[in-house]
Parts: C-alpha cells; structure tokens; sequence
C-alpha cells in the first residue's frame, strides 16, 4: 500500500506550520470558549481526489503493503478485517513491529517533539488534520469498508465530524497548555531582607501513549486523543482493532509523513497491528513505560486495563444505557420519526444510539388526546420499518453490520426473548417480539452484512435483558406505569450502570426540570424534545461535551480540560533574581 500525499504536502518547518494555521487555531479556540456552532471544514470540499479517482485510488491502496519505515515484517488480517459491505477480506498487509520496539521508538522520539513550543505542536497537529481533510474520500471509503457505515457517514461521522473532534481537542489543550506561564520574578520579605528569585516553569510530558480504537467508529475518539497526546508532548502509539485497521492505519501514514516534512521524528507517532489470535493491546496497556492510556471499546476489557495498567493514566470510553423517556408530544409523528431515526442510525453500533424506551401504561398525551401505550409501540414500530422499506435509504441511514458477532448476538437474544414470552408469569408484562430482526437488501452490494432493528416489549421484571448495553440494533420498549417511574429508573440504570445520553419527550415543564437534575446527577447529557433534520443522537464537536465521567460510559470527556491535564506535568527551577542589562 502506498502512502497518501495530498495535493497540500509540502516541507514547512513547525514555526512555519504555526503561522500557517493560526488564523484556524484562533478559531476553534474561541469555539471552545463560546461552545458556538463551528466546523473547520463546513462550505470546504477536499482537495484530495473525488469520485471515481477517489475508488480507484482506494482500490488501488489495497495492493500494495503499507510501508511504515522502522517496523519489520507484515501482517495480513485475512480472517480480522472483512469489508462488512462484501464480506470480502480486504487482504490489507500491515507494517508489524514488537510492542519493546514500538516503545523504544516512542521514547527516542519524544525528546524533539517536546522541544516543540505549543504553538508549534499546534501548527504541526493542524497540518495533519489539514492533510487528512484533503484525502477525506479516500478515507471515508476505508471507513466504510471497516466499520460498516454508510459512505456518507464514512465521510462525515468519521470524516470531517471526527476531525473537528480532533481540531477541538488541539484548541482545546492549546488553552490549556497556554494558561502555564514559561518564568516569573518572584520577591517577599523574610525578616529585614527582601528575596527575590526568578523561576522558569517547564511543561514535561508524561510519556508514551497507547490509544486504543474500537471496531465500528475508531476515528471519532482516537483523533481527539492522539491530538491531546501530541500537543501534551507525549508521543503516541496507535493500537487499531484487528477487524477496523485500514482507516487508522492511513490516518497513522498521514501524521508520519507530516513529521517527517517538519523535520520531526516520525515515531512520535506509531501504528501497532495485531490479530484476534495473537492480541498485543494488553501487553503495549500495561509496559512500564506506557504513561497514558486511552481506551474505547467494551466495559468489560476497559474495567481491566482501567484495573491493570495501574502505571498509565487511562482515558475510557465504554458502553451504556441510553435511554428515552416518553411522557407527552407537541408534534407526534415528527417525534416518532426522531426516535426511529435515532435507534436506526447506523444500526445502532454508536455510543449514542438509545436502546431502552421508556412507555407509560397510562399512555402518552398528544395535541390528539391520550395515545395508548399500544399506540405508541406501533407507531414507533412503523416508523422503524419504515426506514428499511427503500434499500438506499437503509444503507444511508442503517448501514451494514460490523461484526458477524453482532448478527449471532441479536439472534440469540431474539431466541431468548421468545422463551420468555412463553414463560411469563400473571401480573408481568408481557414480553412480546413486535418487530423481527431481518436483512435487508443493499444497493451494489449483494452479500452486505444488514440486520434491521429487533424491538421488543419488556416489563421492569425482565431487567436482566435491558440493564446491560446489547450492541447493534435492539431496542427494548420497557412498560412503566408512569413518567416519573420511567424517569427515575432511567436515571438510576444511567448511573449505575453508565449511560452517554438521554432523551425526553414531554410537555410538562416540572418533569423536565426533574430530568435535567436527574441526568445531570447520573452524568448522562440529556435531549429534550428534538425533532427534524438533526439526529437526536448527534453530537457537535466544540459545543457539545462528550462523555461526562460520572458514571460507568467512561472517563474521557471530549472536550474539557480534563482530557488534556492529565497528560502533562509542570516542573520548575528558580534562583536568585540576576540583574538586568538594559
């Protein structure tokens, strides 16, 4: 595989690089401060190929070994990275080094990117993004073939989205970093005689930094880290997931050529590529020498490097209970469109998507009068079915599965819910399959992996089924007698058992003051009554916070100052106050 050289490549020194983009900087520093809508890339079409170009040239990136100077040997992910689009291995051969290697590169390196100013780290880190916007199609297509999303979320979510991510998060430490003065002059009187002391202050990086990527959305989370990491002076070591390695793997490509171009030791950035049967990420998690560990993939095995890489500050982001509480609507199809959308939206395999919705027995209140809780489950029900009914809309919207692992999950699940259905004791409700889980038909793309939703009707009783995150598309519509029951239990699954976001419908403004106080105590940021162009479950870089660190979801939070303080000290020196020469 050859490497990406945008039509912008070009030899700048970091200080050159700083004056470049400091007018962009400026920008998303106050997009920062204000929380203001900003995109860098809104109104900008790439510069890097398009079309056609862009397929051949992607087609063409999978013939030839990626070559990463200072790794030895490849690997070839026949059996881990299958395109979810043609269940075709994409048969990628990857750059293979030791984890003592990868390390020891990371450690030689950071000494010249941390005699970087911070401006310089910015220029330099604003130049990948740059460089990775030029190419944005030819990286949505190897987002798309890994992950399973649509090509217009490939180019979006995990495009120009997850680049403004990563813009935020340079802006975001460059404040930070910013705020820590270089020296002072520092005088007070101890007895009769007045000291006065010059101190320098020196920003030390912590070390090297693993950022581990999940599956199905790996660009979203790892731009910000790999960018915090970088302005902090720490260098990074990227860890893909063995079934979502091409996207990150480009992206990896990208950033060395540009330290390579500035005059940098590449290694301040690695790619480290394993395969499901010989895993490398707890070994790289738990070195020594690792100092910063961000992590986004299962609960499970982020709870045990949260437990095992005791000597790593970790950065997580897992799983949780997104939940929707249903009391009232204003408008009711436009609501059940929403929530169609938002439980639809690339089948669910998003931190955001909701899973559990919340109907009262007593109903939901419309301008129409009173919906039976009945009503209301057909009509959301209809409204997700509809969005299969044309094949181009699915793959827009739903897109393909990432993993067969996903499909043989819901299937079980659906197996397990009809036996309780059949079991189901006087008084319960009654757990019934209202929509099965089927494969739809993709455009171009006969033998995609696709999988409509599985919704069902649950009762409070059958908490064993919807207080645990079931990934993919499953939605549990969970009957409650009340909003205020749905509320409280939402709330307390969110904080018990984690949870990103929440969502609302309801007309009474005493319930949803009860509900910004409930989730912002669990630490799930809430949506009340959003309906129209917007997926509900989308989240803005540089305005809205992602991940609060409250509850189990995680411990990263885009974009605070939280994600970047840990990743750096201050040192100082001082000594007597020297004479000036004027």
């Amino acid at each position: 595989m050859t490497t990406i050289t945008p039509a912008l490549a070009s030899t700048c020194t970091p200080s050159e690089l700083a004056a470049r983009h400091g007018r962009l900087l400026s920008a998303a520093a106050r997009a920062v401060t204000t929380r203001a809508a900003f995109s860098a890339f809104a109104d900008r079409a790439p510069s890097g190929p398009q079309g056609d170009e862009a397929t051949a040239r992607f087609e063409a990136l999978l013939e030839t070994p990626l070559n990463l100077p200072g790794h030895r040997g490849t690997v070839t992910l026949q059996t881990d990275e299958i395109s979810p689009w043609t269940r075709l291995p994409l048969g990628v051969s990857y750059p293979r080094a030791e984890a003592a290697a990868l390390i020891d590169n990371a450690q030689r390196a950071q000494a010249t990117l941390s005699s970087l100013s911070i401006d310089e780290r910015a220029g330099l880190c604003v130049e990948m993004i740059e460089r990775m916007f030029a190419d944005n199609v030819v990286l949505g297509l190897a987002a798309m073939h890994t992950t399973g999303q649509g090509r217009g979320m490939s180019q979006s979510g995990s495009g120009t989205n997850a680049l403004d991510r990563g813009l935020e998060a340079v802006a975001a430490a460059w404040q930070v970093l910013s705020r820590v003065p270089s020296n002072a002059t520092w005088e007070q009187t101890f007895g009769a005689e007045l000291v006065a002391l010059e101190k320098t202050y020196r920003i030390v990086p912590m070390g090297p930094a693993l950022v581990v990527a999940c599956a199905s959305f790996p660009a979203w989370n790892v731009y910000p880290a790999v960018f915090a990491n970088l302005m902090a002076g720490n260098p990074v070591i990227v860890k893909p997931h063995p079934s979502s390695v091409l996207q990150m793997a480009l992206a990896v490509s990208i950033m060395r050529e540009t330290l390579t171009d500035a005059g940098c030791a590449a290694d301040a950035v690695q790619l480290a590529v394993d395969s499901a049967a010989k895993p490398v990420t707890s070994v790289l998690a738990t070195h020594p020498a690792m100092r910063i560990v961000d992590f986004t993939g299962s609960a499970r095995y982020g709870s045990w490097v949260e437990e095992n890489a005791r000597q790593a500050r970790v950065y997580t982001e897992t799983s949780g209970l997104n939940s929707v509480v249903l009391d009232s609507f204003s408008d009711t199809d436009a609501a059940f469109r929403a929530i169609a959308g938002a439980v639809s939206l690339f089948s669910a395999q998003m931190c955001t998507a909701p899973q559990n919705i919340y109907i009262p027995e007593s109903g939901v209140v419309t301008p129409d009068g009173i919906l039976s809780a009945d009503e209301v489950e057909q009509g959301l029900v209809a409204a997700v079915e509809a969005i299969a009914e044309s094949p181009r809309r699915a793959a827009a919207v739903l897109g393909a599965i990432q993993s067969d692992r996903t499909l043989d999950e819901i299937a079980a699940l659906t197996t397990t819910l009809r036996a309780q259905a059949n079991e189901q004791a006087l008084g319960q409700v009654q757990v019934q399959v209202l929509s099965e889980p089927r494969s739809w038909p993709a455009p171009d793309f006969a033998d995609a992996r696709t999988s409509t939703p599985l919704i069902a009707r649950v009762g409070l009783d059958n908490e064993n089924l919807f207080t645990h995150e079931c990934f993919g598309p499953v939605v549990f519509l969970i009957r409650v007698p009340d909003a205020r029951t749905a509320l409280k239990r939402a709330a307390n699954d969110a904080a018990t058992h984690g949870a990103i976001t929440a969502f609302l419908y309801s007309t009474d403004d005493n319930l949803i003051d009860s509900a910004e106080d409930a989730f912002a105590a669990a630490g799930a940021s809430l949506t009340i009554n959003v309906t129209g162009a917007m997926p509900i479950n989308f989240s803005a870089a540089f305005s809205d916070f992602h991940v609060s660190g409250l509850n189990p979801a995680g411990t990263a939070t885009l974009t605070d100052d939280s994600f970047v303080a840990g990743r750096f000290r201050v040192v100082q020196s001082r000594r007597p106050l020297r004479p000036s020469h004027n």
